[in-house]
């Protein structure tokens, strides 16, 4: 059987490779994208119907980087007529002065001062926080399905339950195996989520998986939604807490930045009954009064790396190959950003706002 020629193979279809193809699709590229699950698959990050988005960050490296988000998820809702981003402002609390910054942001110095703006919200003692005015929630399910739809009006092919077998590189160009058959491409975007380290080896010493839990609440609860509260977390020595408001009916959700080491091989264990128990404690604690009766408990992979900044960016020793791990638990609000990126650096227009990023960055 001979091999499918395209331009670029986009491997993983979660939000990052979903929003290349759409991003290459738009360009007018020929695109097919593989993925080895069904498109409503859990076992990768990209599942969930809400995430967080905020514009406050602790270096101002990652501004401009914020700003192409936003203004690349209001484009896709004006492309798909969908309602995407629901701003409900957003407090980040840390022990002492906070380090966050962002245009707008102000600060917020005690416990009392949190209360005062947002009057659900309770952080401990000795804690200060930033208020971000333009944080809020992410539609994150309908956010991916019109990133998918984008990318097939604009002719791109998304290939669902498709493994990739392997991958090598053909002169300038790289053959795609898969259990559908051969691909030869000119380029190849490698967006493979818990898997990069197996798809891409020498990103393998710079990733962990973690196995994350989030817990939603009884939904329609008043001091669960703005004004009352918004998006927030809570920076701890055990993890990171973070809260996403019920904004549509959906439940106030809470979760931890931190979690055990998991095998993305293995399908994501649910969660047990005292990580349920744990979750409510800590609502309780930080929205005293909530009614926390789990409503929905969700397992995801978080794919880190050690300073929690993505590796985006060409590989040296093959350069028709871009790597994408817009990962560390806040890849997702950056996604219809990232595709932009990856499409950019796959039809050889340089990104240099991105080298606080990059592959070079990290030797590869």
């Amino acid at each position: 059987m001979s091999a499918v020629e395209t331009e670029v193979v986009v491997i993983g279809l979660g939000v990052h490779g979903s929003a290349t193809a759409a991003s290459l699709a738009r360009r007018g590229r020929r695109v097919i994208g593989i993925e080895q699950f069904a498109p409503e698959h859990v076992r990768g990050s990209s599942h969930g119907r809400t995430r967080m988005i905020r514009r406050a960050y602790p270096n101002p490296v990652w501004n401009g980087f914020v700003a192409q988000a936003y203004d690349a998820w209001r484009a896709l809702e004006r492309e798909s007529g969908l309602s995407l981003i629901r701003t409900t402002g957003g407090v980040y609390a840390h022990r002492g002065d906070s380090q966050l910054q962002g245009p707008d942001c102000e600060r917020l110095p005690t416990a009392a001062a949190v209360a005062d703006r947002m009057p659900a919200l309770r952080i401990p003692e000795g804690y200060g926080a930033v208020l971000d005015p333009a944080a809020g929630v992410l539609e994150a399910s309908t956010a991916l399905l019109a990133l998918r739809d984008s990318a097939r009006r604009h002719g791109a092919e998304l290939r669902f339950g498709d493994r990739v077998q392997g991958w090598a590189t053909d002169g300038d160009g790289v053959v795609v195996t898969t259990s559908a058959g051969t691909i030869r491409a000119d380029r190849l975007v490698v967006a493979g989520g818990p898997w990069m380290g197996r798809l891409l080896p020498e990103l393998a010493p710079l990733l962990e998986v973690w196995r994350i839990l989030t817990l939603t609440v009884a939904p329609g609860q008043a001091m669960a939604r703005p004004p009352q509260l918004g998006a927030f977390s809570v920076d701890r020595p055990e993890g990171l807490v973070f809260g996403i408001p019920d904004v549509r009916g959906g439940g106030l959700k809470i979760g931890i930045d931190a979690g055990r080491v998991w095998d993305p091989a293995e399908p994501v264990a649910p969660a047990e009954p005292e990580e349920i128990a744990e979750l409510r404690a800590l609502m309780e604690a930080y929205v005293p009064g909530i009614d926390t009766t789990a409503y929905e408990a969700t397992a995801c992979l978080y794919t880190m790396t050690e300073d929690k900044r993505f590796i985006i960016g060409t590989l040296r020793e093959t350069p028709q190959v871009v790597a994408v791990s817009a990962c560390s638990g806040h890849g997702f609000k950056f996604g219809a950003a990232v595709g932009d990126a990856a499409a950019d650096l796959a039809t050889g227009i340089p990104r240099p706002d991105l080298d606080f990023l990059s592959t070079a960055r990290r030797g590869l």
